[in-house]
């Protein structure tokens, strides 16, 4: 008798979009109630978007229509010949609300996701309505060490491109090997599809991100999730971003990086409640600037 599919998460409608000029990616969609705001969910680095928002897809989607799509070289994201860039992830996200009829949207980012959403909003103000940035930066490299980092991860990337195939695969079951959480086998099947050339250079290109010279320009309202024992993203760099952000609210959130799953009791309502409060304050133009707490109960502090 032989195993069947790995089990995984309900999830809502998935499917292959052809993003015309720019190569085919995987999307999830739900429609939503009639004539909700449109959340494009943007997935954090060796991620999917499956695996990013699998416990939020169906409180979101009775509020909101929700579309999310896998990044450029993760899960059963578009392939392409060209280095891993931000900002053409970004440009993607755009061009699938253009291929699925979206004029305007909220991205919602996290960690990665969260850079992407900024560069929407910044090479498209007229498309975004607001922003919900979550667990990430307006810089993630600023000291010596991060920088040899960043570099680092750079040269481990040109290296592995002339890395045997065989000796690709082994190290991504490596990686998979580490992970050890409920769906943990459905989830590394999803990783399995990773281009891990291009997953080492979006590391690269997470690193040299900065939208300090012009976050102090975002004008649309913005919530920013502050995942407030972060591992990953330093909680200082989080609030430097919605410090820099004049129309942000900030929502804090007991949690480490990976809170979005481990946590989904606790991020999933403080989700939804930054994205009740971007929608709204988008309907009514308002850009108040609060601090929400991790009770979601709407009071400022």
């Amino acid at each position: 008798m032989t195993d069947g599919p790995a089990a995984a998460p309900p999830l809502p409608p998935g499917r292959v979009v052809d993003l015309v000029g720019r190569g085919k990616t995987f999307v999830r969609e739900v429609v939503g109630p009639p004539n909700a705001p449109t959340l494009v969910l943007l997935h954090g680095w060796t991620s999917t978007a499956d695996i990013n928002w699998f416990p939020s897809f169906e409180g979101l989607a009775r509020r909101f229509r929700v579309v999310a799509l896998d990044h450029r070289g993760h899960g059963r994201g578009l392939r392409s010949s060209r280095p891993f860039r931000l900002r053409d992830c970004a440009e993607d996200a755009v061009a699938l609300a253009d291929t699925l009829g979206i004029e305007h949207f909220i991205p919602v980012g996290y960690s990665m996701g969260g850079t992407i959403a900024q560069l929407m909003w910044h090479e498209h103000p007229d498309r975004v309505d607001g922003l919900v940035l979550c667990a990430t930066a307006g810089r993630f490299s600023a000291t010596r060490d991060e920088r040899f980092l960043v570099a680092a991860v750079g040269a481990l990337a040109r290296a592995f491109r002339v890395t045997p195939a065989p000796v690709r695969r082994r190290l991504s079951s490596l990686y998979l090997g580490r992970r050890g959480r409920r769906y943990d086998e459905w989830a590394g099947e999803q990783i399995a599809h990773h281009d891990w050339t291009k997953i080492l250079d979006a590391g690269h290109e997470i690193g040299r991100f900065s939208s300090q010279a012009w976050a102090a320009e975002i004008d649309v309202p913005t919530a920013v999730l502050l995942t407030m024992r972060d591992r990953v993203v330093p909680l200082r760099r989080q609030i430097q971003l919605f410090e820099s952000i004049p129309t942000a609210h900030a929502y804090r959130l007991d949690g480490d990086h990976d809170v979005c799953v481990v946590g989904a009791h606790r991020f999933v309502p403080t989700l939804i409640a930054a994205c009740r409060d971007v929608a709204e304050r988008a309907q009514l133009g308002s850009s108040r600037r609060a601090v929400i707490g991790s009770d979601v109960s709407g009071a400022a502090t």
